[in-house]
């Protein structure tokens, strides 16, 4: 496993270093998720497929940006990565932070084999947040990463991260964000995943929600690559994640691109929306 975190820590000063000379301008191709492609993703998946797929211990990896897993010549490995190499993309030509998200799951791709996770953001600092038995937080300084120490949730936060078009929200979907903006809740919403999510961590709680819509009834989050990862970050901070009325990592997986609507939050704001969807 060391060498797997190891392997995304080097992973992640390269990504940097890519983030700020490589062309963001968008590519023909679409992905299987239906998004269409810009240069970075290509190339930042490649880079980590490659990486990735030598790691003696990995059997298999999994990508937001290619239709099917890619196997290693480690047919005796444990480890199957997933992972969202570019989460936001769409945020570069902004300069808003961005991210990596990734899964690691023993021998089988379900929630219940998921035994780490984390991700990688590329923002004004370059940090990193890693699950096992806590989520640690780490943040490289130039010359090493340093650790943090483990990030936790509190009961309340103060923070409302609401994703989704809101003409495609359910009514008791936007009387709920509007009941948390009415208790003095704060919008921060980017349309990152992983800045969205790393701030409401970092802040100590709050809600950030993407729901089945009218045009997503399905929600529009990837659980192997975003959800489950996120999930199980959430879960060892001290916080919870539901897709409404389960628990997201109860949840079983039909396919690799597989999506569902899903919350993250502290407890306060996971129990208001059990609340509305039960």
């Amino acid at each position: 496993m060391s060498i797997i975190i190891d392997t995304l820590r080097e992973s992640a000063l390269h990504i940097d270093s890519l983030l700020k000379d490589t062309s963001t301008s968008y590519m023909q191709s679409i992905n299987v998720s239906g998004d269409t492609q810009l240069e970075i993703d290509v190339k930042v998946d490649t880079f980590l497929s490659e990486k990735l797929l030598n790691i003696p211990c990995v059997k298999a990896i999994c990508s937001e940006e290619q239709e099917e897993m890619l196997y290693s010549a480690h047919t005796n490995a444990p480890y199957i990565i997933a992972y969202d190499p570019l989460d936001g993309s769409s945020l570069i030509d902004s300069n808003l932070s961005i991210g990596t998200i990734f899964g690691i799951y023993n021998e089988e791709l379900n929630a219940k084999n998921l035994i780490a996770s984390g991700y990688i953001i590329y923002g004004p600092r370059l940090e990193m947040i890693i699950a096992q038995e806590q989520a640690l937080h780490y943040r490289y300084n130039g010359s090493i990463w340093r650790n943090l120490g483990a990030l936790q949730l509190n009961t309340k936060g103060k923070i409302n991260a609401p994703g989704g078009t809101q003409k495609h929200w359910e009514n008791k979907h936007k009387a709920m964000i509007e009941s948390l903006f009415a208790q003095g809740y704060r919008l921060r919403y980017s349309g990152g995943m992983v800045p969205d999510l790393h701030q409401i961590l970092v802040k100590g709680g709050g809600l950030f929600s993407y729901p089945a819509t009218s045009d997503a009834p399905n929600g529009k989050l990837r659980k192997l690559f975003e959800v489950f990862p996120f999930a199980f970050v959430y879960e060892k901070a001290g916080g919870f994640a539901i897709n409404g009325t389960q628990r997201i990592l109860d949840l079983e997986v039909a396919h690799l691109h597989e999506s569902t609507p899903c919350f993250f939050g502290s407890q306060s704001e996971i129990n208001l929306v059990r609340e509305v969807y039960e």
